[in-house]
């Protein structure tokens, strides 16, 4: 193992968390910074899911034909604001290209490389943070209410089987064994046996922190309003509150990493990605297994106090007022899929994805520099991928060999 270091973690989301933990555990004084309490930013209203069959990117061949839809459709599942366009063009171009053949396949084949770690990689920060009983396994039921929608899913399914994940072709009494409250209409479905749902993300998020600080690390709520440059790197991290040196710096800020990012030499295509949910305090139904909606792409997850409805994607301006029609889009489809779920005092909520656009998230040291290392852009996947990513974190300050190659996620892939 390395000395030990100072490490600064700027970000308190659930990547910004695991990473301190690792850290944490290989010896390191470990600081984290974020202007809110841990996990109550974006890693707060996530689906709760341990996705490892999420292989595939967003951007799929075809995408281009489809982005006309985007800007017209209010209920599709990604959206595009007009007023967004110009700002958004150059990450457009980039999602585009992505969605060639080639590249989808190279680029399913880095995501298959983190999340074939997802579940052994937390298994040492829930022993660490008593957090076992969070994590389900449940698996998860892909739905659809067309057969077009399931047919055209197909080539899809058999992508993530190629690259080694379980995926179950069921009927419609197998599905109602996984699931008695869905409804009668839905007659197809494929089973994702290896996922894990999360009882309470938040809950994660906290333990996590709450373990961080036991173990003498410091978790600070303070607005980062400037990074000062020194010579060979960052000399001190400046708040609203205060100036906090630095030795090593992860800059694990999600949505808001690409001005720290570029303010220490890495530009990267980091934009917005809105995701919307809708939690229901009082479902009015016990749902034993996770739904994915295949057609519109958003899930159902039963959680410890309620059910969550969560997913689509509006890409817009981190701050563009919020939509929250999307929210209740998502109530209006559910029912659709679980006709006895109750929507009363339902709780909307929008948080900013990380995107990059390609799919792949950004984790290593910035160009040039053996001091300062990122870890955001993880899309949908910040939860899934948050312990692998932070395991990878402390191999990187460690100087060890993780295993990974991790030249599909460097900084200036692009």
């Amino acid at each position: 193992m390395s000395q030990p270091r100072d490490v600064i973690v700027l970000g308190a989301g659930i990547v910004g968390l695991c990473s301190a933990l690792s850290l944490q555990r290989d010896g390191h004084r470990v600081t984290v910074i974020d202007r809110l309490p841990p996990g109550e930013g974006t890693s707060y209203g996530n689906a709760g899911l341990i996705q490892i069959d999420a292989v595939l990117p967003i951007a799929m061949p075809g995408i281009l034909r489809k982005v006309p839809r985007m800007l017209t459709d209010p209920e599709g599942p990604l959206v595009i604001r007009w007023r967004y366009l110009v700002r958004l063009a150059p990450w457009l171009i980039r999602f585009v290209a992505a969605a060639r053949p080639g590249q989808v396949e190279s680029i399913s084949i880095a995501l298959a490389a983190l999340l074939e770690h997802a579940h052994a990689s937390y298994r040492p920060l829930l022993a660490a943070c008593g957090g076992e009983d969070l994590f389900v396994p449940t698996g998860e039921l892909f739905v659809y209410r067309q057969r077009a929608a399931y047919e055209a899913a197909k080539p899809d399914h058999e992508r993530r089987r190629r690259l080694g994940i379980a995926m179950e072709e069921v009927g419609p009494a197998e599905m109602r064994q996984l699931e008695p409250a869905l409804s009668p209409d839905i007659e197809f479905g494929v089973f994702s046996p290896g996922c894990l749902r999360v009882a309470n993300p938040l809950t994660l998020s906290q333990r996590l922190a709450e373990t961080v600080v036991r173990g003498g690390g410091s978790i600070l709520q303070e607005t980062v309003t400037d990074i000062e440059p020194g010579a060979d790197g960052p000399n001190a991290v400046v708040t609203d509150k205060g100036r906090h040196d630095v030795d090593r710096l992860v800059v694990a800020m999600g949505a808001f990493s690409k001005r720290w990012a570029a303010r220490l030499g890495a530009r990267v295509p980091l934009d917005t990605e809105r995701g919307y949910h809708l939690m229901l305090p009082r479902p009015g139904v016990e749902l034993r297994t996770p739904l994915l909606e295949g057609g519109h792409r958003f899930g159902i997850t039963p959680m410890s106090h309620g059910v969550r409805l969560a997913g689509t994607a509006e890409l817009a301006s981190l701050d563009a007022p919020p939509n929250y029609r999307r929210s209740r889009m998502l109530g209006r489809m559910a029912q659709k899929i679980v006709p006895d779920l109750r929507l009363d005092d339902a709780e909307e909520w929008m948080g900013f994805r990380p995107s990059m656009p390609d799919s792949l998230p950004v984790i290593g040291p910035v160009p040039g520099s053996d001091r300062v290392f990122l870890a955001f852009g993880h899309g949908h996947l910040g939860l899934t991928l948050g312990a692998i990513t932070g395991q990878l974190v402390a191999d990187l300050i460690a100087g060890r060999d993780s295993g990974i190659d991790r030249t599909p996620y460097r900084a200036d892939r692009f």
